[in-house]
């Protein structure tokens, strides 16, 4: 059968996947271990994140340094009916109050507290001394709402905002944080119902959703990795803000999901036509990821290679874009489909195949995952 004879004439990467087809189970705990090391800290992206080395940045600290107060700002509004203005002038002179004893804030200058034209609205803009991505921006910020409230709290009818650059990454972050999860389900339940009714197996489906979010989940350990520390700062050209650009991780879910699906329904595919021609589950799997690999390969290269543009770029969530990206298509062609993939497909065995055929009487007779066909064409 020709199945058979290109089954002896296996490739080269038939070595890299052997300990997977041998030791099934051993090369598939191992493989998803090494694949799940994350701790993710997300921020949005700002001046902070450039290098150094450009000029503009070096002005701009310097500026930053000598003026704090005009650096990072947070706006405070407090929006009360005109004839309490001046319970609000007195709730806020009590909040600047505070600031003048705490580190966090600037104390360059006196904070100067404006009201609109019809008085229902006041506004001060209070400045820390720390940059809008570090931790003490954020913990300023994160007092001022919590002092704010309690500073007006005596004014009837009064509403309170805390707002500025530091506000809009931490409500952007919060924002996609609590917006991901519907994403993430929307995106598994499409996956599962499409490889569901294309490969008839349930258990193929759900398959193909662990694997590929193993190779987003190693995708978004690598940009930790790399980071959320400073050993690649000098390779890449980057200043380490110590955390993740907020939008990438559910730009690179989506965008990963989409990719390395191509490659699992390819390979998955060649299994199952291996499978259809008799082959038992393991040669089956043989045949299917190694007659796959230059195809998956080639185009991890041209896909990686395209994405090396992005790295030339000044911007750090960029260069974040490329490694995440880089790293996800080689992960997903060298590891998912070398030894992952390889490693739980022969560990199910003909489960592969289930509901579809999980009674003995519907397997083949070299006991593989699928069912050999026919003359007439049925079992």
């Amino acid at each position: 059968m020709a199945t058979h004879g290109a089954l002896r004439r296996v490739p080269a990467l038939a070595r890299a996947t052997a300990p997977a087809l041998v030791r099934p189970v051993l090369a598939l705990v191992v493989s998803v271990g090494a694949l799940l090391a994350l701790d993710m800290k997300l921020k949005q992206p700002g001046s902070d994140d450039l290098s150094h080395d450009i000029p503009v940045v070096r002005a701009m600290n310097r500026l930053t340094s000598a003026f704090p107060g005009k650096g990072t700002v947070h706006q405070v509004a407090v929006r009360a009916p005109a004839e309490r203005t001046g319970e609000v002038w007195a709730a806020l002179g009590t909040l600047l109050s505070r600031t003048e004893v705490q580190e966090l804030f600037a104390h360059d200058r006196t904070p100067v507290i404006r009201a609109s034209a019809d008085g229902n609205v006041h506004t001060i803009a209070v400045g820390t001394p720390h940059p809008p991505k570090n931790d003490g921006a954020r913990e300023s910020f994160e007092l001022l709402r919590a002092w704010v409230p309690e500073a007006i709290a005596p004014v009837q009818g009064a509403g309170d905002a805390v707002g500025g650059k530091v506000a809009q990454g931490v409500d952007f972050t919060g924002r996609l944080g609590s917006r991901m999860p519907w994403v993430v389900g929307v995106v598994l339940l499409l996956t599962f119902a499409t490889t569901g009714i294309t490969f008839r197996s349930l258990a193929g489906a759900l398959s193909a959703i662990l694997l590929n979010l193993l190779s987003a989940a190693a995708s978004f350990g690598v940009l930790v990795t790399v980071f959320q520390n400073t050993w690649a700062e000098g390779p890449l050209d980057f200043h380490s803000s110590g955390a993740v650009v907020a939008w990438l991780p559910l730009f690179l879910f989506v965008v990963l999901f989409g990719l390395s699906m191509d490659h699992h329904v390819f390979v998955v595919n060649r299994i199952r036509e291996a499978a259809l021609d008799g082959a038992n589950a393991r040669d089956a799997v043989r045949h299917g990821t190694t007659r796959s690999a230059g195809v998956v390969t080639s185009a991890a290269i041209v896909m990686v290679t395209v994405f090396a543009v992005f790295d030339t770029l000044s911007m750090v969530e960029f260069k974040q874009l490329d490694v995440g990206l880089a790293a996800a298509i080689l992960l997903n062609a060298v590891v998912i489909h070398a030894f992952v993939l390889p490693a739980l497909m022969t560990t199910l065995g003909h489960w592969n195949r289930w509901p579809g055929n999980r009674t003995p009487a519907r397997r083949s007779r070299n006991r593989g995952w699928a069912v050999r066909p026919t003359a007439t064409g049925r079992p």
